[in-house]
């Protein structure tokens, strides 16, 4: 039972993007390791981008408009 976990900046991704991202992570699952798309979960975690890091520094961008 696959459980893929996707983790995004909270900036205000629709939920068509989101389907989207289930869809496609289930698609490339089933895909590649051959898996049961009935039985593979994908988990989208939206992170606050202050607690975002890249580069040894936080993150500071701004939201999508």
């Amino acid at each position: 039972m696959p459980y893929i976990n996707i983790k995004i900046t909270d900036e205000q991704v629709s939920k068509e993007e989101k389907r989207l991202l289930i869809e496609g992570t289930t698609e490339l699952i089933v895909k590649v390791l051959n898996k049961n798309p009935k039985t593979t979960h994908v988990v989208i975690e939206e992170i606050p981008l202050g607690n975002w890091g890249v580069d040894g520094k936080q993150y500071l961008g701004t939201k999508k408009h």
